[in-house]
């Protein structure tokens, strides 16, 4: 048991030496990453504005010829909203907002792409949401997707119980829901650093080389008996340098003492 946590302390270490070592390239990626998402939110990626509507399915009970709003009603008019809902996403509807709306320059097949349908459980409103770079043309296209299935919806079904709660207005300042700038910026952050984190094991893993004593310890298990230093290329060139001037001077000396050895004999 002891071994086991001991190796566990030792992978750690390992793994903790590996990231300091590289701590200046996982720096370098993860800066720049998160600088260049933050730039592109900005400057590159176009805001994208919504615009949405409420819609009510309600007076099932008065088609019924019923005169207070009962159970069975409401169930009536929450099964019709998944119904309504199909159809919205139809030709049939949004052929006719395609048709009588010539300036939005979209077909009944981009208008059901880009129109978006919610609902609650057990709730009898549906939101319809338009997403696009105009907000203005966002407004527009929701309202009349929605007043143009108010006012078709009882020739299809045979049922006028469909109301709508709350139109989509111009705002004067609005603000676009995407890109979302700070959520852009966290992603790039940890995308970045899982890779930067990847990319150094990966580097570590491929490098077979033996650097420093811990390293002979670690893979062959021998005792380092003696280090063998880099003399840098400066020192070199002073040595080489300075033993000339050495022989020149041992030279001269010889000569001034075969000199005076010479005139003493005489």
């Amino acid at each position: 048991m002891a071994t086991m946590e001991e190796n566990m302390e030792l992978d750690l270490r390992d793994y903790l030496r590996i990231l300091h070592k590289r701590w200046l390239l996982i720096s370098v990626i993860v800066c720049f990453a998160t600088i260049a998402a933050g730039l592109l939110s900005v400057f590159v990626m176009k805001p994208v504005y919504e615009a949405s509507t409420k819609i009510i399915v309600n007076g099932s009970s008065e088609q019924l010829g019923l005169t207070r709003l009962d159970l069975n009603s409401v169930n009536l008019d929450l099964r019709l909203i998944e119904t309504y809902k199909e159809i919205i996403k139809t030709g049939a509807i949004m052929g006719k907002v395609a048709e009588e709306h010539p300036e939005f320059e979209l077909s009944a097949n981009q208008l059901i792409h880009l129109v978006q349908i919610r609902t609650v459980n057990n709730s009898q409103v549906m939101t319809l949401s338009v997403k696009h770079r105009d907000h203005r043309a966002a407004v527009d296209i929701v309202n009349a997707v929605s007043e143009t299935f108010q006012r078709e919806i009882p020739k299809i079904m045979t049922v006028d119980n469909v109301s709508i709660l709350d139109r989509a207005e111009y705002m004067a300042n609005p603000k676009p829901v995407s890109p979302n700038i700070p959520l852009n910026v966290a992603i790039g952050f940890i995308v970045s650093l899982l890779f930067a984190v990847g990319l150094v094991f990966l580097l570590e893993y491929l490098d077979d080389t033996l650097k420093t004593e811990q390293d002979v310890k670690q893979v062959l298990g021998l005792p380092v008996l003696a280090e063998i230093t880099k003399i840098p290329e400066e020192q070199l060139i002073v040595k080489t340098e300075v033993q000339p001037l050495k022989k020149a001077e041992g030279a001269r000396n010889s000569v001034s003492i075969s000199d005076k050895a010479a005139n003493h004999r005489s």
